[in-house]
């Protein structure tokens, strides 16, 4: 599998890509419009509206992240940090509506945890051009085991790592401690492989395939990155902040 000492993978990305907040209403309707082509028009998981945009009752709360492609200047992606309602604190995030009956409330329990200091990342999606490989075309995101190349043919995947790293920039500007996430469980292995310390904390459930719910805590993500991959996580950030300030 991919060894992220033998590349630049800041220098790679930042060639490549860009990590923009959704921090206007032009911004958050390209991430609403994406999130439609993907769920809706492709997958077929959500219903079409004729607007165009896919969004739900989470999102008034949410903060949304879009991925540029720098060449083309075209958004190709994006993902949301869903926090709590301030008018509501303990109506539920989607992972404790959708995993209440499998989560090991042994290893965390999110129900009594300081309700400002949690977060869940949810509705990565990235336009179909970019999941053109094999066992992509059904995933919101591309996630096929080849996204992670092989022993002979390395890949690192950028998309993936860098809207996960978008929302952990975002959620700790927020001050947001622990991210919880519904992700695949082999994802996850390769995301603890290549620096990001996501842990299980319950048992499997049904959606697009198995998913597991998992957290990432935020405090650890820095000190126990891969040391290879803390400069991309820079980049992020400097991006993020640098949009936070054009914008004023």
């Amino acid at each position: 599998m991919f060894d992220p000492a033998s590349a630049n993978l800041r220098d790679m990305f930042r060639a490549r890509f860009e990590v923009v907040p959704a921090v206007s209403t032009a911004l958050r309707d390209q991430a609403f419009r994406i999130r439609h082509q993907v769920y809706c028009e492709d997958l077929g998981l959500e219903p079409r509206r004729d607007h165009g945009r896919e969004f739900d009752e989470y999102d008034p709360h949410a903060t949304q992240i879009l991925l540029r492609q720098v060449e083309t200047g075209e958004f190709i992606g994006c993902a949301r940090a869903v926090e709590t309602d301030s008018r509501d604190p303990l109506f539920p995030l989607p992972f404790e509506r959708d995993c209440d009956e499998v989560l090991d409330r042994n290893l965390i329990d999110p129900g009594i945890l300081p309700r400002e200091h949690i977060a869940e990342i949810s509705r990565l999606a990235v336009i179909a051009r970019y999941r053109h490989r094999k066992g992509e075309e059904r995933m919101p995101y591309g996630a096929s085991e080849d996204d992670f190349g092989t022993d002979h043919q390395p890949r690192f995947p950028y998309i993936l790592v860098g809207l996960y790293f978008g929302v952990a920039t975002i959620s700790l500007l927020h001050g947001i401690d622990y991210v919880f996430v519904l992700t695949e469980p082999r994802v996850a292995q390769h995301l603890l492989r290549i620096g990001i310390d996501i842990a299980p904390i319950g048992r499997p459930v049904e959606y697009l395939g198995s998913r597991i719910p998992s957290v990432i805590r935020l405090e650890r993500l820095i000190d126990e990155m891969n040391p290879a991959v803390r400069p991309l996580f820079t980049e992020i950030q400097a991006q993020v902040q640098r949009a936070y300030e054009q914008q004023g």
